[in-house]
């Protein structure tokens, strides 16, 4: 999810139609300026070279989202929530509409990751992987993360785990249960909901971890953009 403000104006964007490496093209109105929905970056254009402000997003399920937002706001489609028209493709052998461009054999073409990128350096986190060890204490470049995973909604959140210039080291408290999981760190064993980086209880009270940017992505996806990704192996 990307900021619409750029330059201090508000712009509007739509569908160009165009794919880069499969991934979706977008333009705005204003400056018809082409867009990378991948790089977050206008690619063609007036504003091409501009970078869009990163928004964290949560991909999950909708009632574990009404869980933790019950007062949220919803986009009403008039009913039309029935399917998903992309549902074969996920289940097939094709990497998108025009093939991949970088051919990595560590894991399947659509085993999902979610991928983390630091300047120069990419790691991607399988979701096989991160189902036997759902909380991760890594580094991607300059950035510690904590990496969560919930497995009955396959929900993957980045986290820096830098508090007051040094990282802290995370585990369950008990074991993974939705949004009532909750994370204890090593050096001041404060108490943290898995789910929004929010200390709750002892020393950090009130501290909240910053999102990283992060993509959920298929594999060929994330190696087509990141040829040189490393790979959390667990």
């Amino acid at each position: 999810m990307y900021g619409r403000i750029i330059g201090g104006e508000e712009h509007s964007f739509g569908v160009s139609g165009k794919l880069i490496m499969n991934a979706l093209v977008m333009y705005d109105h204003q400056t018809r300026t082409l867009w990378s929905q991948f790089l977050g970056k206008g690619v063609k254009g007036p504003l091409a070279g501009t970078e869009l402000d990163v928004l964290p997003v949560t991909q999950t399920t909708w009632s574990l989202w009404r869980d933790l937002h019950p007062d949220t706001l919803v986009l009403d489609k008039r009913g039309r929530y029935g399917g998903d028209s992309y549902s074969s493709y996920y289940e097939d052998g094709r990497a998108g509409v025009i093939g991949e461009t970088h051919r990595d054999q560590r894991l399947g073409l659509k085993d999902l990751v979610l991928g983390i990128s630091d300047g120069g350096s990419a790691k991607a986190f399988p979701f096989d992987a991160l189902e036997d060890q759902p909380v991760v204490n890594d580094s991607v470049g300059d950035t510690a993360v904590l990496v969560f995973f919930d497995p009955d909604t396959n929900t993957a959140l980045a986290f820096d785990r830098t508090v007051d210039g040094s990282p802290l080291t995370f585990h369950v408290e008990g074991t993974v249960n939705g949004v009532q999981t909750i994370l204890v760190d090593d050096r001041t064993g404060s108490m943290w909901v898995a789910f929004t980086g929010k200390a709750i209880a002892g020393k950090m009270k009130g501290t909240t971890l910053e999102r990283v940017p992060s993509h959920l992505s298929f594999w060929f996806a994330w190696t087509d953009w990141n040829p040189e990704t490393d790979l959390f192996a667990g």
